[in-house]
């Protein structure tokens, strides 16, 4: 595209797409691409039709700007794609035509929910602290009481005259010791964890293997993946934490009979608790199970919250813990039939 300087919108926070006189996709900037989750080289040249869905709200725009060849701007334009599922966007577009060597179609999107996801981030800081504050007390009153058990189950081997016994006391002890190991990673300071390079999907493979073998029978886990991520640096044993945590609350909530997909994608230009990053990888989790209540989703994250009988409800208050101390996020959208956590964790 030469007669168009698009070099200078590369670097906007800004989504950008601009048209053709055919409304075809011209080019795409990277912001847009982050924000619907689409490639500039795979779009080029398709009809705004085949890329996005609910297109009705925007063809509007596009026509009212072209006949008055003056910019439109729709305030609650509400927008979808193929590669979204049922995932609906809420923006603010403005349509501006250009008239350079050939008509053009300038396309601005903003969404409306930022100032919003602004707030949840600052939210999600305040309340990761008190999480962690309160999972290192807990963690504290644990940890005391389990080398009196360890040590009385000791005792109570050697006092044991057949052989066959002393099996249950090794069982007391190896739990004691791995609960013990479990609360001294939750006491550790955030600078103890070890950080390498690592592939993301390497992770979730690891978690994919240890879910499908827990539950062998009715459980589909597929995968999406972008495999031209590049390498993240991370604590490889957090983030399989991260990553087991999330995928078995999806298997809980399906009773073990359903389908989750595991998909990455690059994020271009993402804002992570306040800080721009030029590039973030992204992992999406979703289900096709029964979603999460709507008593339950503002306070999924707070410990000792959960949506089953049987649950301790610390699983995505450490997950969200552990995503902080990458300098990521975690967030979730939920529906009856559709649940997907998505997981931003910046490249350096």
């Amino acid at each position: 595209m030469p007669d168009f300087p698009h070099l200078a919108l590369e670097h906007l926070a800004t989504a950008i797409i601009l048209l053709d006189e055919e409304s075809r996709i011209v080019y795409i900037n990277p912001s847009a691409e982050n924000l619907f989750d689409i490639s500039d080289k795979n779009m080029h040249g398709l009809p705004l039709q085949q890329v996005f869905t609910h297109t009705e709200q925007l063809a509007n725009a596009i026509q009212q700007a072209v006949q008055n060849n003056a910019s439109f701007i729709e305030h609650d334009l509400t927008l979808g794609t193929h590669g979204n599922g049922n995932g609906k966007l809420h923006l603010r577009c403005a349509a501006t035509p250009l008239q350079l060597a050939k008509p053009y179609l300038l396309l601005e999107f903003h969404p409306m929910d930022r100032p919003l996801k602004l707030a949840r981030e600052e939210q999600m800081l305040d309340q990761t602290q008190a999480n962690r504050l309160l999972l290192r007390n807990l963690a504290h009153e644990i940890k005391n009481p389990l080398g009196g058990i360890r040590g009385a189950a000791q005792l109570l081997e050697q006092e044991l005259e057949k052989p066959g016994l002393r099996e249950y006391t090794q069982v007391i002890v190896q739990e004691a010791d791995r609960l013990r190991s479990l609360m001294e990673k939750l006491l550790a300071p955030q600078n103890a964890s070890h950080t390498n390079a690592l592939n993301i999907h390497e992770v979730l493979e690891r978690v994919r293997s240890v879910v499908l073998a827990e539950r062998p029978e009715g459980l589909k886990i597929k995968r999406d993946y972008d495999i031209s991520l590049p390498a993240l640096v991370g604590d490889k044993e957090q983030l399989i934490q991260v990553m087991l945590n999330i995928v078995r609350n999806a298997a809980q909530a399906m009773h073990g009979s359903g389908e989750i997909v595991l998909r990455t994608r690059v994020a271009h230009q993402a804002t992570l608790i306040k800080r721009l990053h030029r590039q973030a990888v992204r992992v999406e989790i979703i289900d096709n199970g029964p979603g999460i209540p709507p008593a339950l989703q503002d306070k999924i994250f707070y410990p000792l919250v959960s949506g089953h009988a049987d649950g301790h409800g610390l699983g995505l208050t450490i997950a969200q813990d552990f995503v902080s101390q990458h300098h990521g996020i975690i967030e979730f959208d939920s529906e009856p039939g559709r649940t997907r956590f998505t997981v931003l964790l910046p490249i350096p």
